[in-house]
Formats: C-alpha cells, sequence, structure tokens
C-alpha cells in the first residue's frame, strides 16, 4: 500500500512517501480503504517525537481517517464490505489502508459525503464533548475561544451560538477573525492586541486549546469561572497555582476525549458497550450537520504525496479549518 512515513523525528523534511507492507486484517478487526485523511496538531507532536506515537518500521503517523470497509475480520458481525465507516482514534491512519478495530469505526450516513465527514470527525466529536460534557453553558453566557479560526474553534462556535451563548474569540488575522463572525462570533480580537486588559474577569467560560495562554485565559475568566484545557497548539502552559485558583473561585477544566467518546454517562448514550455509545455520540455530531445546527467549511485538501507540504501549512498557520489528506 502506500503511506506517508518517516524513520526519524524531526521537521516536515523527514516525511517521506512510498510503498510499505499492507496491514494484517484479525478477528476483531476491518480493513479500510481511506479517502480522507485528517491531519492534526497533534501529528505534528508525533513527527516531532514529542507525543506518543505507536510503534511501527517505518513510522506511520495519523490517527483519522474515512473511507470504506473492504474486509472484514472473522468475529465481526456488526460491518460488512462496501459500509463507509469513519474512525478518529486509530493509528497507522496515513495510509491507503487502514485496519480498524471494530469497536472503534463509526458508521457514516450517506446523506454526508466522506469530505465532510473527514472535516468534523475528530474535531467535531472533540467541539461536542468540550461543550455538553465539559463547559455545560447556559444561553447569554459569555465565552472565549483561543484560536477561533481553527478547526475546533469553528465548529465549538457554532455549537455554543445554537445554544445562545455570546461567543467571543481571538484569532491571528483579519482574514480568520472573518471566519470566525461567519461562524456567529459577537467579538473577535487580534492575538497581538491588548484585549484581555480590559477583559478581565469577564468571561463565563474560556476555552483554551493553545496551552501558553493559560494565564491570560484564568484571568479574564469571571470569578467562580472556569477554563477548558483541551491542547496545547503553541506549546506546554506554564506552572498554575492552584491556591491562586482556589481564592478567585476559578476552575480549570480539562477531559481526555477518548475517556469520554466511550464513556456510558454521554447525554443520551448511556450503552454500556462502548461501541455503542461511540457511535451513539457521533450520531449526535451527524445530527447537528443535518439539521444546520453546524455547517461544514470546506477543507483544504492535498494529495497524501504532499504530505510534507500539509504539515508545514499547519504548523505555520497557512490554513484556516482543517487539512485533509487525500491517498
Amino acid at each position: 500500500m502506500k503511506a506517508l512515513f518517516f524513520n526519524d523525528f524531526g521537521d516536515a523534511s523527514v516525511l517521506q512517501y512510498g510503498e510499505v507492507a499492507d496491514p494484517i486484517v484479525t478477528a476483531n478487526t476491518v480493513l479500510v480503504k481511506t479517502t480522507y485523511i485528517g491531519l492534526n496538531f497533534a501529528d505534528i507532536y508525533r513527527r516531532r517525537g514529542t507525543y506518543h506515537l505507536e510503534k511501527h518500521q517505518p513510522y506511520i503517523d495519523g490517527y483519522e481517517g474515512v473511507g470504506t470497509v473492504v474486509a472484514v475480520g472473522k468475529q465481526v458481525a456488526n460491518f460488512k464490505r462496501g459500509d463507509r465507516v469513519l474512525f478518529v482514534d486509530v493509528p497507522f491512519a496515513n495510509a491507503s489502508l487502514v485496519v480498524v478495530p471494530a469497536d472503534q469505526a463509526i458508521k457514516v450516513p450517506r446523506a454526508i459525503n466522506d469530505q465532510q465527514v473527514a472535516s468534523i470527525g475528530l474535531q467535531g466529536m472533540t467541539a461536542e464533548f468540550l461543550v455538553h460534557d465539559l463547559a455545560q453553558n447556559q444561553p447569554h453566557d459569555r465565552v472565549l475561544i483561543h484560536g477561533i479560526s481553527g478547526g475546533v474553534g469553528q465548529l465549538l462556535t457554532q455549537l455554543l451560538v445554537a445554544n445562545e451563548v455570546a461567543v467571543y474569540g481571538v484569532a491571528s488575522t483579519p482574514a480568520k477573525a472573518e471566519l470566525a463572525y461567519q461562524a456567529g462570533a459577537t467579538t473577535v480580537f487580534m492575538r497581538h492586541d491588548p484585549w484581555d486588559t480590559t477583559h478581565h474577569n469577564f468571561f463565563d467560560t474560556v476555552f483554551d486549546g493553545v496551552g501558553k495562554t493559560l494565564p491570560v485565559s484564568l484571568a479574564t475568566t469571571k470569578h467562580r469561572g472556569r477554563v477548558i484545557f483541551y491542547g496545547m497548539a503553541a506549546g506546554n502552559p506554564p506552572v498554575i497555582d492552584p491556591v491562586k485558583l482556589m481564592s478567585e473561585s476559578k476552575s480549570l477544566m480539562t477531559g481526555d476525549l477518548w475517556d469520554y467518546l466511550d464513556s456510558a454517562v454521554a447525554r443520551q448514550c448511556r450503552a454500556m458497550d462502548s461501541a455503542v455509545a461511540r457511535q451513539c455520540r457521533a450520531n449526535q455530531l451527524f445530527d447537528d450537520v443535518l439539521t444546520h445546527r453546524v455547517t461544514i467549511r470546506p477543507a483544504t485538501v492535498y494529495s497524501l504525496a504532499e504530505g510534507a507540504v500539509a504539515h508545514r501549512a499547519l504548523e505555520t498557520g497557512q490554513v484556516a479549518g482543517k487539512i485533509l489528506l487525500r491517498p
């Protein structure tokens, strides 16, 4: 099969495209021929060697994709050849063929095409869990989203606006700010402007997937407000003093998507079977798309052979929204 791979950690120049051995289907897995593969900032960290990466010779990055089932393991009863599936936490995704555990494969509705599904997969399920499991905002709350024009940021904005929450954001350029306004944001600040000096103790909730901005997030959150920390796109956050948080009654909340994804305490997804709960959560996201609570912006698509170019585009902020790789 064809794959994007590397032998040593480093910058995007270590990435190579070519033939590698086909994966082996086992009893409880399905083989998926990928049509689109999601590129996420975690993939940058993995390539650099600063984030967990499954062992493989050579290394194959990527954990998210969509495609068609082309082979089924002997003990798999709920999938067949020809099924369209999404996966969001399966290693070695940067390839034309991916082996997916059956309990991690998500069936996709016919009304949403593969590119749309890949554009909202991991980031859409992340946004859903941040909004509904962690933040739980009320109508008319004021929230701030760092990196509001990114893939998660745009989806977060739409979900929150649909719940009558006033959404503010931080963007790096006027063009990216315009994307946030189109998604329904009330106000968008430029990253390098001193907006935080006039908005101390202002927001009910701040969503921070940047990392180094955590002190600003805490300073601009109201007393008894909460910061939702979900990523480190700009590096590790500084050390936070919990005593100061306690004195201002501010909460710092985190969560692991994979833990919540299979949780039996999902909103309407109380199935004890993790695969059923996962499908149920995905169906909630698909329903948001089909009922137009969420509009999917066109992704930026590179061929898998152009993987190094795509990595550089993501690292340098050249692209707003989702980047997809096409085998």
